[in-house]
């Protein structure tokens, strides 16, 4: 959907923020190499920080957190020539509504769905169900946190570890889609290596909160990167002079902590969108910068799409919701624009001026608005 409206305004995604004045320094100024030959130090330098900052032993920069879920259970298959494994994840995850059709034809991968509570992880009983009917091949069960259609939810630590008890009884390895993990880990107020450390592997985004312009990184054991960097270079992921993106996102690390500040203006917007007549919400019971709202006798599209004509992006989700993500680039002025928006749409006011290619088709199916918007993510 095209979008051409003031970007304070844009609720969309966090993948939605521009590069700021140091980002850009950082990247002008970035000492690369090239890293297909493994010599771009700047990229090495991200890789070795964000290790440590997740607790593993190595980390492989992927251009998308996209790549980094789809190498993760590739790599966890072990060798060359051994089968590709059969991938457990919530039905309502990014990696199982958005990702399946690139892992089933680019990894020939049995993508299996499982019912989640309603914090968002995957359903013990259920998941054990399934590890028991196994087919043979190797099992990788993926735990995303934050949880973004169960409203941004953060997972701590022990509910991870329960899942990962049962993926090990069961010889499974544990995938950890922490694509908003520093989210997870501000809103928990707890390191994100405790968040990560009950997985084999952790795929960690830094386009999305912290902000940089690209990239994600796939974390795990030195030898499980290794199969990963490999991978990389079959799918066409390896990269040459890297360091400049590589750069900004070093700066991004440095504002983690910067993401309460979201999560305090995301629980603003929340408060103001739940006065609104006629608005439910789904709060998260440990909140961060995602906001879903839906309004009675209207669809996620039609919302969408009458937002857009006062001036305010969100995404439709197949649930009936809109979504709304707070970033770095919000403030409070927008957040309350964002509410009176929502309340005008209540009261069937008059749309201003839609800007061009903002309004959304009829009769889109939630299938087509996950296509066109799987890149956001």
């Amino acid at each position: 959907m095209a979008w051409t409206g003031s970007p304070r305004l844009d609720f969309r995604s966090d993948t939605r923020t521009s590069p700021d004045a140091r980002m850009r320094a950082a990247m002008a100024a970035a000492d690369v190499g090239d890293d297909v030959y493994g010599d771009d130090p700047t990229v090495a330098l991200l890789e070795e920080r964000v290790a440590a900052l997740l607790g593993t032993d190595a980390a492989l920069f992927t251009p998308t957190g996209t790549m980094a879920n789809l190498l993760a259970p590739l790599a966890a298959s072990g060798a060359r020539g051994t089968p590709a494994p059969r991938v457990i994840a919530g039905v309502d995850t990014h990696m199982a509504f958005l990702e399946a059709d690139g892992l089933r034809r680019f990894g020939g991968v049995e993508l299996v769905p499982v019912v989640q509570r309603p914090d968002g992880l995957p359903d013990p009983g259920a998941l054990a169900a399934l590890l028991t009917a196994g087919s043979g091949a190797p099992a990788v069960v993926c735990v995303e946190n934050t949880a973004m259609m169960h409203a941004g939810n953060a997972l701590n630590a022990e509910a991870t570890r329960t899942v990962a008890a049962l993926a090990r009884r069961h010889g499974a390895h544990l995938h950890l889609d922490g694509a908003r993990l520093a989210n997870a880990a501000v809103a928990l107020g707890v390191a994100p290596a405790e968040l990560a450390g009950p997985a084999d592997s952790v795929a960690f985004c830094v386009s999305k909160g912290l902000g940089a312009p690209a990239g994600g990184l796939l974390c795990g054991r030195r030898e499980y990167i290794a199969r990963a960097r490999e991978l990389r270079g079959w799918l066409g992921g390896s990269l040459h002079q890297t360091g400049v993106l590589a750069a900004p996102a070093l700066v991004a690390l440095g504002r983690l902590p910067d993401l309460a500040a979201d999560h305090d203006r995301a629980a603003a917007l929340a408060r103001a969108l739940a006065s609104v007549p006629g608005a439910e919400l789904r709060i998260a019971p440990r909140p961060t910068n995602i906001v879903m709202a839906r309004l009675a006798g209207l669809s996620a599209q039609e919302c969408a799409a009458r937002l857009a004509g006062h001036g305010v992006g969100v995404l439709p989700l197949p649930n009936g919701y809109v979504r709304f993500v707070v970033h770095r680039e919000h403030d409070m002025i927008g957040v309350r624009a964002a509410a009176d928006a929502l309340e005008a749409v209540a009261a069937g006011a008059p749309q201003a001026r839609s800007a061009p290619g903002q309004a959304h088709q009829d009769g889109q199916t939630s299938r087509q608005e996950r296509r066109k918007h799987d890149s956001e993510e």
